[in-house]
């Protein structure tokens, strides 16, 4: 059905793979547009509760954009497709379920960005992050400049925007950019496992939860006190809630429905 995509899901994890693996799965104008076909379908899944994102091959996640397309690029054009990654980044960031980054190589420009919109992130040792823009006189894009220092705080951030240096795997954890750093071939086991640990919670409670602490970011403490407050009532309506406690006071598996 798409042609730089790949979706599979697996029970109740939908595992989405960037198909591009002879431009290092490079963002492209059809990328971008396959990419927020497919959310249209994943905002409506009632089903899924989690999703992971990685890249074909074993060299990059995503290697930023495709280079022959910007090469044409002026400001009218800079400013739109800006605006449309920045969309659909952000439908990502906010999808109703949790999103993993499994960071399987590569991850630079457009590719930082996309990880930095999902939700947790894992990677390889082999795995590089980077925002080289400023090599090619343009700055980040697609969200790079809002996102990167509110996960790794002002200084990293400037410091890895102004030079465009990479880091590595073992930078990116000690930042705090990655939650956790693996060998290749465990890779997307350990995306799996997380996936699945997190399916195993109540639906409501996960994306709720999830709400709560995205909105952290913006505006004030007390508005953030207030939408906790609320979303914490809301839960506590719900099905899901009473069998929580149940299982709990029982000593037994909680068999949650997302009610």
């Amino acid at each position: 059905m798409y042609k730089t995509l790949i979706y599979e899901k697996k029970d109740d994890i939908g595992i989405l793979t960037v198909n591009r693996p002879d431009k290092l799965n490079a963002i492209s104008n059809e990328l971008t547009s396959e990419l927020s076909s497919l959310l249209d379908e994943l905002e409506k899944d009632d089903k899924l509760r989690v999703l992971i994102i990685t890249g074909s091959g074993d060299k990059a996640f995503v290697a930023g954009a495709d280079i022959q397309e910007l090469v044409d690029r002026d400001a009218r054009m800079g400013r739109r497709v800006s605006r449309e990654r920045q969309e659909i980044f952000s439908r990502i960031e906010n999808l109703p379920v949790p999103v993993i980054a499994a960071v399987n190589g590569y991850a630079l420009g457009g590719g930082l960005e996309l990880a930095l919109a999902c939700n947790v992130r894992v990677c390889t040792e082999k795995a590089q992050f980077g925002a080289p823009e400023v090599k090619l006189g343009i700055i980040p894009g697609d969200g790079g400049t809002q996102r990167l220092p509110r996960l790794v705080g002002l200084g990293r951030a400037m410091e890895m925007i102004l030079t465009g240096d990479f880091i590595d795997a073992q930078e990116a954890y000690r930042i705090g950019l990655v939650n956790k750093v693996v060998p290749p071939e465990e890779l997307m086991n350990a995306a799996m496992e997380l996936a699945q640990k997190i399916a195993s919670r109540p639906p409501l409670a996960v994306r709720y939860a999830k709400e709560a602490v995205n909105r952290s970011q913006e505006g004030d403490k007390a508005s953030g006190f207030a939408l906790e407050s609320y979303l914490h009532a809301l839960t506590c309506t719900t099905e899901d809630k009473k069998e929580g406690v149940a299982a709990f006071l029982e000593k037994r598996k909680g068999k949650f429905k997302g009610k």
